[in-house]
Parts: C-alpha cells; structure tokens; sequence
C-alpha cells in the first residue's frame, strides 16, 4: 500500500478533534460501535463524556473489547446497550436488565443494516490512513463493520497509523467517510493465555477429526477458566497437512500453527491459498503479521458467515463451544441457567455450512463439567431458561475431554448412551437413571452403569443369513458373554489363532478374555456373531475395532469360528464394522495381516474403498480409507 503522506492537507475539511466529531450526536440517536480490538477507544470516550447532554442514545454493537465506559448503571438513561454478542463488559448490565441482547446468527446482521431494519445514525469506527488512491482499509475489525459503515448517515472514523493496513474486502472510499479523527494509539491487544489442561485432551480428540486438507473455523466464545476454548484447538494441528483457514477470528495461535506449516490453503475451494477472516483479536506480533501480508484476506461477514459460501469447502470442519448439552442432542451456547452469557455469534452458520461440505464435519466441544466439577454439562434436560442454538436434528459430533459422540442420524438411544460415555464418570450413573425416568431408554439399561455404557447399541445388530437358511444375529458384546467368549477361543484352529494374535498361544489368560469382554465403548467397538443353541446361544464369530483418537483411525480385527469360516460370515462381519464406524465419523481402519492368511487380504482388497498396505517381515500392514 502506498500511502498519502499529504492526506491531511488533502482531506483538512473533513478533520475534527473527537470532542468535535462526537458533538454531532444527539439524543434518541443509535450509534454503532466498531467490533473488538478494532474499537476506536478515544471517539467511544468522547461519546461517553457528553453523557449528561444526551438521553436514549441506543449503543449498537457485535461485542467491544475495551472497558465500555457507557455501559454503566449510571448511565442507563444516557446509553441502551443492544449487543448482537454479550462481551465481558457488557454481560453484567445486559443480565440485570439495563441493556438488551439481540439473538441473531452472525450471517444475518447485514441484512439489518442494509435493509434499515436497524437504521444507523452515526457509526464509530477506526480505520487506517488513506492510500493515494484516497482507500482506507479497516484494518483488524472488517466483520458486520464494513456494512455498519456503508449504511449509517454520519461516519467518524479514528484514523489511526497502528491500524494495519489488511488485505482482501477491506476498503472504504475516504468520502464514504464524513468526519476524519487522526489519532495514533496502540490498539487494544487480547493475548493467548496457555492451554488448560482439559482443552488439551479435547484438543487430542479435536485433531483425530480434521483430515489433512481440511479447512477450518475457530470458533469465538470462552468459558470459564478455559478461555477462549475454540481458538486452543490450534495448538493440536502442527501435524497436519495442508489445513484451510476461513473462520471469523484470528488470535495469536494463528501465527505458530502457520509456522509449523501445517497450513497452506492450496486445497480450499475458494479463496485458494489465503487465509480468510473477518476480524482478529490478539497482542502487536499478530496485527503487525497481517499487516499488508497477501497470506490473509479479510472480509466481511456476509460473505464469512454466508453457509453456502462455507459448504462450498471441501472437507470444512467448524469448531464451536456449547455450554450444555441435553441428552437429546440440544445445544445451549449462547445462556447459562436462564442469564444471557455471550451470543449465537457465527455458531449455526458454520454448523450448517460444515454439515454441507462434502468431508465436512461440524464440531461442538465443551468441559464435561462446570469449573468446580460440581455439575455436569451434558444433562438429561437442558437447565430451565437455557436456549436451543444447535437443534437436536442438526448436530453432528461433540467432543469432551473424555472422548468423542456422533449424533447426527442417531436415535434418542442412541444419543443418549453416547453421551453418556463423554459425560464425567461421577455422573454416568445419575444420567443413565434420568433417561430411564425420561423414557429415553429401556428400563433394564439403568443397571449398566457407567462403566457398560455401550453408544449406539441398537445400531450394532444385524442379521446374515447363510445359503444353508442359517440366521446369525450379530450385536454388541456383553459382560455376560465372558463364558461364550472362553468357549468361542478355545474352539479356535492353531492356523486361526495364529493368523488372529500373530502367536502360536494355546491357552488364553483371565486377562486376556476380560480385554475381550470388558472394553472401553467410548473408542473401542466390539460385535459378535451369535446362533440360537438349547441353553441360549453361541458366538461364533467376534468383530472388534479399537480407535486411535489422534488419527480418527481404528485398528480393525475379527475371528470366525472354523467350522463356520467360508460361508462369508467374515466379509459381512467386516462391511458391519465399517457401517458402524462410519456412523460414529471414524475416517478409516487399519489392520496387521499375516502375509499367508490370504483369506483377510481378499476381504480388504475388494472391500471397496481406498486401500493401501506394505508388506514388511512378513505382515501386511493396511490402511483402508472412508
């Protein structure tokens, strides 16, 4: 950018001092105030000193950074806080009642604007000096203030040498603007504090979600002790490949996810090669990384938050924060406990645009409980007051520090048992006996515990019948199928022993037959295939993944009994595996076959999907891709 070193002799009619500019408010105005770190602070403060010449002056806002002076009880009468997104500043006003919240998704606060649904007055911004060609960039807040601007009948503007010049949709025309306030200050910085420990297991789980190629979305809200708990996940992502970035908000992690090279942009569908965003928060190093850097192309929220511009996105993963979460599937993020807490924000434009990407996936991640540990987030019902932003009918996967829920296709059952395996052991009994109270599952299932939790039960059975008229129902394991287990591997041939464990063991231990029987239901899956008998039933075959939560992958292995092997009870056992996984967004199975046992080979290498493998010392090792 080539600036006007001459601008203010060039535009001198337009400049005013603050206490000027802001002498053209009048009572009964609205006033829009730039969004975040971009707020011009000094025009906001002159706002604020003409508080007792003013009455009903409605303050309009996406959520400000700074200490929001106007938003004191002693100026209710003076300034009406009506926020689109409930900062920090504001939230305390705005819960007692002297303020008001506007619950809107981000994508359509323009419309608000554009249409003179919500007039604007006067609008504050900061923006930096013009160019030659007379353009002003709005620097590190373009979001709904672009339209704000082009909208509102008087226009002041800090002009402010600090502000870094961005690229992408970005500028005004210097007349667009009325009154010209130059100001060089420091812009207001938000810092990345370290991440707590609870983010970094959900962060674990986060990355085994996001492919290599993916573009992302950090989503905005904090919680509690957390912070700023969507933007943490970045830290989780050096290893990746060729990540995309378009999401609302930039903030300091941005930078070292960029100089791990984990992030490319030369996969995305559209904006190709850059990084696209609407505003960025964060300390000097950031606004001086984006300064007149061509990585980064800013632009409004109409196009940002706009779902069809994100499902357009190949494999387009949004990752937002709820604050609880009903066993049915409803997420509440925008209140606690009937208070107002923070907003909808970009939330449902990205959940919708995710859940249209082809290869997208649409995140919700939270704590499993409040700071204290005293209560839990996921709740048979939601708490009274709380309201729905992500209905039941459009979540996909949520995460918590104890694993990952797939929702979207789900029964209420099933829901109900996979959250209940990523809700807080010290609640998993309580909630399991809600649920029955609730009619949301069979009475019987209140006897599990948490320890049997088993997600997706109903899910997992299925029949195959053979050419004979055979029917072999397969379903999950139990507790109770400890004998039939022990049964099932001592029946096995030496050559299916050896071809299963890579051993030529003749006896299994208690331990081993547990691990068969005992498992993990919130990452690992276990099937069997079972056939009627006088004293109940046998299991003649076991099917079993177990996932790697850091590649979303899961190692995948099964035995059929001999005397029932070659009737394709194997390959059936096999697809089911798959169905299930998929249902659960798993991305693919890996798998150790011996190089003889041609039989497994044949089942992996027509199963349909991309398969890779190398053969070393014998063994296969194998790759099949979703």
């Amino acid at each position: 950018m080539e600036s006007d070193v001459k601008w203010m002799e060039n535009y001198a009619d337009m400049i005013a001092t603050p206490e000027q500019a802001l002498a053209h408010v009048r009572p009964g105005q609205r006033v829009f105030i730039g969004t975040g770190c971009g707020e011009p602070v000094e025009l906001v403060e002159a706002l604020t000193r003409r508080a007792g010449e003013l009455a009903d002056v409605e303050i309009i806002q996406l959520f400000t950074k700074g200490d929001a002076p106007y938003a004191e009880k002693k100026l209710a009468e003076c300034f009406t806080v009506n926020s689109f997104f409930i900062g920090s500043n504001v939230r305390r006003l705005i819960q007692e009642g002297l303020g008001v919240y506007t619950p809107i998704l981000m994508s359509d606060i323009p419309r608000l604007f554009h249409s003179g649904r919500i007039p604007i007055d006067v609008a504050l911004i900061q923006v930096t000096p013009p160019d030659a060609r007379g353009k002003v960039s709005l620097g590190i807040s373009v979001d709904i203030v672009k339209s704000a601007a082009e909208n509102a009948s008087l226009v002041i503007a800090q002009v402010n040498p600090r502000m870094p010049y961005v690229h992408g949709d970005s500028l005004l025309d210097i007349y667009d603007l009325d009154i010209l306030v130059p100001l060089e200050t420091e812009l207001m910085e938000r810092s990345s504090g370290p991440v707590h420990a609870i983010a970094e297991k959900i962060g674990v789980h986060v990355a085994g979600l996001i492919p290599d190629g993916a573009t992302v979305e950090f989503g905005i809200g904090r919680i509690e002790d957390l912070g700023r708990l969507p933007q943490s996940m970045q830290a989780f992502l050096h290893d990746k490949k060729d990540l995309g970035i378009h999401t609302e908000m930039l903030t300091d992690d941005i930078v070292d996810l960029i100089e791990s090279g984990a992030v490319t942009g030369s996969l995305k569908t559209m904006d190709r090669g850059k990084i696209t965003a609407s505003f960025c928060m964060g300390s000097r190093m950031l606004y001086e990384f984006v300064n007149d850097n061509p990585l980064f192309c800013f632009r409004p929220t109409e196009y940002v938050n706009d779902s069809n511009i994100i499902g357009k996105q190949n494999k387009m993963v949004s990752i937002n924060m709820a604050q609880e979460i009903d066993l049915t599937g409803q997420v509440c993020s925008d209140s606690v406990g009937g208070k107002f807490f923070s907003g909808i924000g970009g939330q449902v434009d990205f959940n919708r645009g995710a859940s249209r990407s082809c290869g997208g996936r649409a995140i919700i991640i939270m704590p499993s409980t409040n700071a204290s540990g005293t209560e839990s987030r996921i709740g048979c019902f939601l708490k009274p007051g709380s309201g729905v932003v992500i209905s039941r009918g459009t979540v996909h996967y949520v995460v918590t520090e104890y694993g990952v829920a797939y929702l979207h296709g789900k029964s209420i059952q099933e829901r109900v048992m996979a959250l209940i395996s990523i809700s807080h052991p010290n609640f998993r009994d309580q909630l399991l006996k809600e649920a029955v109270e609730a009619k949301y599952i069979r009475p019987e299932m209140a006897g599990l515990g948490g320890r049997f939790v088993v997600p997706g039960e109903e899910a997992m059975k299925t029949t195959y019948l053979l050419d004979d008229g055979t029917l072999v129902s397969f379903r999950s394991i139990r507790p109770t199928d400890e004998p039939n287990m022990r049964d099932l591997l001592y029946n096995l041939s030496q050559e299916t022993v050896y071809y299963r464990f890579m051993s030529q063991q003749k006896r299994f231990s208690t331990r081993q037959i547990h691990d068969f029987v005992y498992i993990d239901h919130r990452r690992d899956v276990a099937v069997v295939g079972t056939v009627p008998e006088a004293s109940g039933e046998d299991i003649i075959a076991v099917g079993r993944y177990y996932l790697n939560e850091k590649t979303n992958k899961a190692e995948v292995a099964f035995i059929v009994r001999d005397d029932w092997q070659n009737k394709g009870i194997g390959k059936f056992l096999f697809k089911h595996l798959i169905s299930i996984a998929r249902r659960n967004g798993i991305s693919g199975f890996t798998a150790e076959v011996m190089r003889d046992n041609r039989r497994m080979q044949n089942i992996f290498n027509i199963s349909g999907y991309k398969v890779t493998s190398f053969l070393e010392e014998g063994v296969y090792s194998y790759v099949i891709d979703f």
